[in-house]
């Protein structure tokens, strides 16, 4: 029996089809005996098999992906995560994730999970990445994906796209809403607070920046009677330090964010944020 010829045109044809490699196509239409099909079968079943053995894997490089739309009153944010820097800038994965931020938007996709079930280029964003995976060999998975839903929303990205900021503003009049939400959201970028406001922050959260006080006050001898009254101190000033509308706007310490909101509009305020970062912290 004579071994199958594999042209070049075959093997061209299958690495424009899946975007895999010239030898890993000339590879699987050999295992295929020259079955086209069953060769694209083969480098896709290759993807799943890569996407398992690195499902363990941090993907702690990639890239931020943000966008507004219906007259900025929604708006989605996520990063799509790899592991190494080199993919995060290869074309074919900062591709994907424009293909999957459009998605979002022309679909209004509330989350991560019915984002991938949505169709690309005939198949589904899951399986399409799960053939990039096999392609490139490394971890890619949606993080962090969040919808909002606002009066106005805006957004900013740090310049190396690893830290993005959604921010949803309210009572903005005649405010230049977009220059506001990127002002905050470069602050937020900056300063990472845990939440909008004093009342929003998280019981379990509060309770210990309590005991850090007491502790910090014991630590530094003071009377138990007073010990309380110290961590308060410690508590408004984590409130100072940690809440955005609290805190000291970055480009200009005469102001709090809050000021510096009110100044543009009396009232304007942020009513939620969604921060998406790559970077350890």
């Amino acid at each position: 029996m004579s071994a199958v010829v594999i042209s070049a045109q075959d093997v061209n044809r299958l690495r424009q089809l899946t975007g895999a490699g010239m030898m890993d196509c000339k590879k699987a239409l050999s295992e295929a005996n020259g079955d086209f099909e069953a060769a694209v079968d083969i480098l896709r079943k290759r993807g799943q098999k890569v996407s398992s053995k690195r499902a363990d894997r941090e993907t702690t490089e990639g890239v931020v992906f943000v966008d507004t739309y219906a007259n900025d009153s929604k708006g989605v944010i996520f990063a799509l995560g790899c592991e190494t820097d080199f993919v995060a800038r290869n074309e074919e994965f900062v591709a994907i994730g424009k293909a999957l931020l459009a998605a979002a938007v022309a679909n209004n996709a509330t989350s991560s999970e019915a984002l991938l079930t949505l169709q690309h280029q005939g198949r589904s964003f899951a399986e399409n990445i799960t053939d990039l995976i096999g392609k490139i060999g490394e971890k890619i998975e949606v993080v962090n994906f969040s919808f909002v839903e606002g009066e106005k929303l805006a957004y900013y990205v740090h310049s190396n796209l690893k830290v993005g900021v959604l921010v949803s503003l309210a009572n903005v009049g005649s405010a230049d809403y977009n220059a506001a939400g990127k002002d905050v959201g470069m602050q937020i970028a900056a300063m990472n607070p845990v939440a909008v406001d004093k009342d929003d922050v998280d019981a379990t959260i509060l309770e210990r920046e309590l005991e850090i006080g007491k502790a910090k006050a014991r630590e530094e001898g003071k009377p138990e009677n007073i010990v309380d009254k110290i961590a308060q101190g410690f508590v408004q000033k984590f409130y100072k330090d940690s809440t955005l509308l609290n805190q000291q706007f970055v480009k200009d310490a005469k102001l709090s964010v809050r000021e510096y909101l009110n100044s543009l509009n009396k009232g304007m305020t942020v009513t939620v944020f969604k921060r998406v970062s790559l970077v350890a912290e």
